[in-house]
């Protein structure tokens, strides 16, 4: 193959070697550097100690005549034949004590400066090396010796060189192979050659490349290991759930089983669905405020609605326009749209949706000019007051009583300092702090486990988290009432990574999986609540740790392995 690989620089030989091989005659001799401690044909520990003791023998011998002689006046330059012995023995001892610790030194430096100017002479546009004709290796300036895996076949190596060189671009690799296996791991191994940096650890093998191509990731070198966890059972509405996370936090299972615990042997939470409507907002623009208020005027009108209606249903058989909703920026007009999705998440769905009521809308204002599909007052993937507020997905409320012999024994707390820590921590604190629907201890941490586990988009973790947690003293103060409202839960069990194996697998485990023929929206309805019970087990069992004192004990005893990973993954 035409890379070459830049070849390991022999070793130095060191003055033992040197000193062992004195003597071997040959070409061998005369190729390795001559060394201060080929003076004596001794081991070069006892050479050393020679001209040690030599050296400082002979100095502390002429200092101290020198200093006899000043203090007889007698002149310097008049020595005796000891001195003179002594003086050649001390230059003597110097020169081989330079040689030894200098010399050997200064030749390594210069040869690592030789070779560093080499390699400043390389061909930039070249990714691989090259070999001059005067035979010195040189390199582009890479960070790190290029990965060189063995291929499958020429006809692979061809193809790694042209993606590296340039020639076939690195995402047309599935549509000219046919293969979305082998272009992934032809395009892995043009990546480590182009970077100089190796993928070894990132798994390849044992994952279904065609389920993802068009839907869910681009140009794949590989996946990543997410450990998964169960809890449960959850007892949800008179049901039992095991619940799968995802996560690498050691004791967020743990915990929030804990609190699974508790709320089973206190007979269970219940939830309710408040609303259901994932939203869609473009941004319109006209030359004046008033030609935008008379459009607001227009879609906020009830006898507009139904032929809004029918136009927007035209997208698909599940969506269903509920609302739609204006705020009004000089000339510019924000219209959120609310629809149900059945048991899509329904992001695209929605936007279909809203793109042909634009299209409608365009013949009544030809002087509309649409900005952005999005125009943020949806608002997807960001903390927004009109997500708290008015809601996008899923929103839900889920409680529980928890009783007090619950708490005491199954939480190590007591019912007053569970209600005194969450009014200080999650509502005081929160307030304090300015949070934007984060009233609570870790939800977020739970969203996110079960997203993952579930094939949901994680990065709507961020509105979906949003979550207050509400706790009450009950019963004469004896139990506990905890809730969490949570206003933004946007899944769904279609689609996007829904449909991958392990994802799949996981919703199969809750019941939840694909569409419900029957009461098409139920199960990604059911999957929403599924999220706001784990997340009131999560919060239950957080807070009672933090209250009992526990939080950093248990997180130093189940987050900390005293396992050497290292060393297992070497072997």
């Amino acid at each position: 193959m035409d890379s070459r690989r830049r070849l390991p620089k022999p070793p130095r030989p060191s003055v033992a070697d040197t000193h062992r091989n004195r003597g071997g005659g040959g070409a061998d001799e005369g190729a390795l550097d001559p060394k201060a401690s080929d003076a004596l044909p001794l081991p070069l520990y006892l050479t050393n100690a020679v001209f040690f003791t030599l050296f400082f023998s002979v100095a502390y011998y002429l200092l101290h005549r020198w200093r006899d002689k000043i203090r007889n006046s007698t002149p310097l330059h008049v020595v005796t034949l000891s001195e003179i012995a002594a003086i050649v023995s001390l230059i003597a001892s110097f020169i081989y004590l330079l040689g030894f610790f200098g010399i050997d030194f200064v030749q390594s430096f210069i040869s690592r400066a030789s070779n560093d100017a080499w390699d400043l002479d390389g061909d930039d546009t070249d990714p691989n090396y090259l070999m001059k004709e005067d035979h010195r290796l040189v390199t582009c300036p890479l960070p790190k010796i290029p990965v060189i895996s063995p291929l499958a076949s020429e006809e692979d190596e061809e193809i790694v060189k042209s993606v590296v060189s340039g020639a076939i671009p690195s995402y047309s690799l599935e549509s000219k192979l046919g293969d979305c296996k082998r272009a992934a791991f032809i395009r892995r191994e043009a990546l480590q050659r182009m970077t100089g940096r190796s993928l070894e650890g990132l798994p390849l093998e044992g994952f279904d490349y065609e389920s993802i191509l068009g839907q869910c990731c681009e140009m794949p070198v590989g996946y990543v290991q997410i450990p998964v966890g169960v809890v449960g059972p959850l007892l949800l509405d008179g049901f039992e759930y095991s619940v799968p996370m995802a996560t690498t936090e050691g004791t967020l299972v743990a915990s929030t089983n804990r609190g699974c615990k508790a709320i089973y042997a206190s007979g269970g939470a219940t939830s309710m669905l408040l609303r259901d409507g994932m939203t869609r907002a473009p941004v319109v623009r006209f030359s004046t405020a008033k030609r935008a208020s008379e459009l607001k005027f227009f879609l906020e009108n009830p006898d507009n609605f139904d032929t809004l209606t029918v136009v927007f249903n035209r997208s698909s058989r599940f969506a269903r326009l509920q609302s739609i909703q204006c705020s009004l920026a000089g000339k510019n007009l924000y219209v959120r749209f609310s629809c149900t999705t059945g048991d899509a998440m329904g992001m695209n769905m929605v936007s279909k949706g809203v793109q042909n009521v634009l299209d409608f809308l365009q013949a009544d204002f030809p002087d509309m000019d649409v900005i952005g599909i999005s125009g943020n007052f949806c608002s997807d993937k960001k903390p927004a007051a009109v997500n708290w507020i008015e809601g996008r997905g899923k929103s839900v409320v889920c409680e529980a009583i928890i009783k007090e012999e619950v708490v005491k024994v199954v939480l190590k707390t007591s019912v007053a300092s569970l209600v005194e820590l969450n009014m200080l921590k999650n509502l005081t604190g929160s307030a304090v702090a300015g949070a934007l629907g984060g009233f609570n201890a870790h939800a977020s941490n739970i969203v996110s486990a079960v997203f993952l586990a579930t094939g949901q988009d994680p990065a709507q973790n961020v509105e979906s988290s949003h979550c207050i947690t509400m706790m009450e003293a009950v019963n004469d103060g004896k139990d506990l009432h905890v809730s969490v409202t949570m206003p933004c839960i946007e899944v769904g069990t279609v689609g996007g990574g829904t449909q991958l194996a392990s994802q799949s697998a996981c919703l199969n485990l809750l019941g939840v999986k694909g569409a419900n023929k029957e009461s098409p929206g139920s199960n990604s309805r059911l999957l929403a609540t599924v999220v706001a019970g784990s997340v009131l087990a999560g919060e239950l069992s957080l807070m009672s740790a933090i209250s009992a004192g526990q939080l950093v004990k248990s997180h130093m005893k189940y987050n900390r392995s005293s396992r050497d990973m290292s060393a297992v993954a070497s072997s």
